[in-house]
């Protein structure tokens, strides 16, 4: 249901010019979807709607440019609190302990971050072994990470 009124909310701000939460609220409902205003807050937070100029003063809703990043952002801090147990790190090594059979999420995810620090990984059952260009480098990951949890 959520995905459901988001992928709506999304095609309507696309293809008019929304300028308040309360005429998307009503554009929700005249297609048969009933939310509440916070439900409708909560919606443009993840979708990482903003406010652009629309002309003539007026600003409307419209998607970020950097939604995708975002999103991506988002899904990985969630993948991390989910799943992993400690992270550490020896000199360009960083070690990530995750719960039984996840260790190969955490490794995707960081892979498909395309970080150029990051020169290859590998993922057991429950262990990700990250080798780093440098160790500054395995530091500045790991504390990143431990931040995220």
């Amino acid at each position: 249901m959520k995905n459901e009124r988001q992928t709506v909310i999304l095609e309507i701000v696309s293809q008019e010019n929304i300028e308040t939460q309360e005429q998307l609220l009503t554009r929700l409902r005249a297609r048969g979807i009933r939310c509440t205003q916070a439900t409708i807050s909560r919606d443009i937070k993840q979708l990482h709607l903003i406010k652009e100029p629309a002309g003539q003063g007026v600003y409307k809703y419209a998607v970020s440019e950097n939604r995708t990043k975002l999103n991506v952002a988002e899904k990985l801090r969630t993948i991390f609190r989910e799943c992993i147990v400690s992270i550490d790190c020896a000199q360009n090594i960083v070690v990530v302990k995750t719960m039984p059979g996840l260790a190969n999420g955490a490794c995707s995810a960081l892979d498909n971050m395309n970080m150029s620090d990051i020169v290859g990984s590998l993922a057991g059952d429950d262990t990700a072994l990250l080798v780093m260009r440098n160790a500054e480098a395995a530091e500045l990951l790991c504390q990143e990470i431990k931040d995220m949890l």
